[in-house]
């Protein structure tokens, strides 16, 4: 080998110089590339949260009054709304308790779903208001022991008091993080349940010592589904900040700063409804979540 072919060749320093620069260039993307997906994500979630309200907007249009979302029967002859949360009923009015249209006569009920029995009931159907391709519905419960068709194992003994159908769905978010496996064994990955709050617009009280049904929005409506979905996460409840202390925490989650002052609260959306997800860390009521209100 001659001199001049010597001199061309790299040098073990060289060599490793080159790897430190690069490898500090990687270092240097990848936050960006997660910035970037994260921010992917949050679009596409705003953009999910738009669709529904538009769909939700034309429900009202049709029938007067958005749809109910109230999770526990306070004191009501109708025991079936224990285990019928607002996320379910959310469910119900855009793709129907089946997925297979909202029937008119509902009864927002899982104990008397006559209106419901397919294929007897198919033609007294609407349309859903939403396309069922993107609606990202999925099953609350699975349907048998070992089973992975569903969102959780409500049977479990962890959660037993819980009473919430396993046989019916909610809208999740696009944070999946959830393995399905479908019918036909396709494997699916689920996001959180959307939590869905209908605004009690009689109602001139947000906190204030009044019963949560007589409030502008009840923190109950939901709170059975935020406690399946904290125990589920690890087993141990009290992860999500919206699940602590019977509302306290979802109040002032749900008060919009500029009209409230020291002596008064007052809620985002005080005439509509509220939808909470749970964003990319899994958690109701932390600061990655994104909502209809407040972001």
């Amino acid at each position: 080998m001659d001199l001049q072919s010597k001199n061309r060749a790299f040098t073990l320093v060289e060599l490793l110089t080159v790897m430190a620069i690069i490898t500090m260039l990687i270092g240097l993307l990848i936050p960006s590339l997660n910035t970037v997906r994260r921010f992917a994500k949050n679009t596409k979630q705003s953009a999910q949260l738009a669709s529904i309200g538009a769909a939700l907007t034309t429900f009202r249009n049709e029938y007067g009054e958005y749809p109910p979302s109230e999770g526990r029967s306070l004191g009501g002859s109708d025991a079936g709304a224990r285990n019928f949360c607002g996320a379910q009923k959310l469910c119900e009015a855009m793709l129907g308790q089946d997925l297979m249209g909202f029937h008119p006569e509902s009864e927002w009920s899982v104990t008397r779903p006559f209106y419901y029995y397919t294929p007897v009931t198919l033609g007294q159907r609407v349309g859903r208001y939403l396309e069922l391709a993107t609606a990202n519905a999925f099953r609350l419960g699975i349907s048998a022991s070992g089973a992975q068709d569903g969102l959780f194992d409500l049977g479990a003994p962890a959660l037993s008091g819980i009473d919430l159908a396993p046989d019916t769905f909610v809208l999740c978010d696009v944070f999946a993080n959830t393995r399905i496996v479908m019918a036909n064994g396709d494997t699916v990955r689920a996001g959180k349940p959307i939590l869905y709050y209908r605004a009690n617009a009689s109602s001139r009280v947000l906190d204030g010592g009044a019963r949560p049904q007589d409030r502008i929005y009840n923190h109950m409506d939901n709170i059975d589904l935020i406690a399946v979905q904290d125990i589920s996460d690890d087993g141990n409840p009290g992860d999500h900040p919206l699940s602590l202390g019977a509302g306290a925490q979802f109040y002032p989650y749900v008060t919009d700063p500029r009209v409230s002052t020291e002596d008064w609260d007052w809620p985002y959306r005080p005439d509509s409804y509220l939808l909470i997800t749970a964003g990319a860390d899994g958690l109701y009521g932390s600061g990655d979540d994104i909502c209809n209100f407040g972001n």
